[in-house]
């Protein structure tokens, strides 16, 4: 699952990340409350929290949340976007070293993360933070790579001019599920989740992308000539679509 440099390569991407990253679906808070046991007491570790995406549908859930997150840009962005949810705890950590007491938290969740981590380091980690029958969620915003014309273009776009796509596409991630919880077992749902797109919008995503190149590479303006092509040729009403799957996997670390 690690990436090289996969704590730093964000860094450069906070403001992107922060303003064109999808959320997840309401259905995810449900599926938690009814499986998981998410109640308003439940105490939830959100790993590698980021920006706070879903850290903060936990906070509005009711919950008190740890957003452990290693990377100072983005854990200041998480501060700033969470600052007023006294529930709300930003911890400098890792996934394989979240510097949180032993079996203190009722659900350890990794939202868009997991596949940057060492998994047998972070595995231990979450066996060691949370209360015994609690429960680990991982989940991911996947995005589909068909069923449109733009979807199947932006795919490849993406194959073209990305710099390590190939490497960190999500497809690849969810292959190791059940090794991350072998050997216990574990449970998925999938929930779609669409984002409507102005071509503002659509490129902001895609630079929001880690795999994605930078101004000054030779592939970045290419890459937008190309983007603005795709949009061009598939908006209706100066507006494309994101198709995603949210896909949730959920266990019980033993």
């Amino acid at each position: 699952m690690p990436v090289k440099n996969a704590t730093a390569r964000f860094s450069s991407r906070v403001e992107g990340y922060v303003r064109y990253r999808p959320g997840y679906p309401p259905q995810v808070i449900a599926l938690l409350r009814r499986e998981c046991g998410l109640t308003l007491g439940a105490v939830v570790a959100d790993i590698a929290s980021g920006t706070g995406i879903l850290t903060r549908m936990l906070l509005e859930n009711g919950n008190q949340v740890f957003g452990v997150e290693p990377n100072p840009e983005m854990r200041a962005a998480g501060e700033q976007f969470l600052s007023r949810y006294p529930k709300f705890v930003s911890v400098a950590g890792t996934a394989e070293a979240t510097t949180l007491p032993a079996h203190g938290v009722d659900l350890v969740t990794a939202a868009q993360a997991a596949h940057w981590f060492d998994r047998e380091k972070a595995r231990s980690e979450f066996i060691r933070i949370v209360k015994p029958g609690g429960w680990t969620v991982l989940i991911w915003n996947e995005r589909k790579t068909g069923g449109s014309a733009f979807l199947r273009e932006y795919e490849q776009l993406l194959l073209n001019y990305g710099t390590d796509y190939r490497e960190v596409r999500h497809e690849r991630t969810t292959a190791e599920i059940a090794d991350f919880f072998a050997p216990s077992s574990f449970r998925s749902q999938v929930f779609a989740m669409e984002q409507e797109c102005d071509y503002a919008w659509l490129q902001g995503r895609l630079l929001s992308s880690s795999y994605t190149p930078q101004a000054g590479h030779a592939n970045y303006e290419p890459m937008l000539t190309e983007l603005k092509h795709i949009f061009e040729a598939h908006q209706a009403k100066g507006r494309v679509l994101l198709a995603y799957d949210t896909r949730v996997f959920y266990g019980q670390l033993t």
